[in-house]
């Protein structure tokens, strides 16, 4: 089965519905995938790093709001030292965001979709491929 780790950004598309630079809407998208991966029960990781980055833009309880349709199928993923020092490692190679390796290793090493739109994970392919949710609705 078909687990998924879902990158902060799309999370944001969801909650903010935001739209793209040409006005698509990138929060439907967002929805539709969400939709998906609850209706066919497919796990969804989630990761300490995933929460603290969400944390910088919303509450606690906005963040257990995100989360609570998801509470049957939240696998929470636990980031061990050897993976934070790889990511640190390739971070400071590619000059990318040390958070944005990590959440490739993580996705790889956990054998999940990675969901994201950021741009760094252009030059993470070699790690982890990644989709945006328009690419697997």
């Amino acid at each position: 089965m078909n687990a998924y780790y879902i990158d902060t950004s799309i999370w944001m598309d969801l909650i903010e519905e935001r739209k793209g630079y040409k006005n698509e809407p990138l929060w439907i998208f967002a929805t539709k995938l969400f939709i998906l991966i609850k209706l066919k029960q497919y796990p969804l990781l989630i990761t300490t790093l995933l929460m603290e980055e969400l944390s910088t833009r919303y509450s606690t309880s906005e963040i257990n709001g995100m989360m609570t349709p998801f509470k049957n199928n939240l696998i929470k993923i636990n980031i061990s030292e050897k993976q934070k020092q790889q990511a640190k490692l390739i971070a400071k190679e590619r000059n990318l965001p040390t958070g944005d390796v990590l959440h490739a290793i993580v996705a790889r090493d956990n054998n999940a979709i990675l969901i994201t739109r950021d741009k760094h994970f252009n030059q993470l392919k070699d790690i982890h491929p990644h989709f945006k949710p328009e690419d697997l609705i």
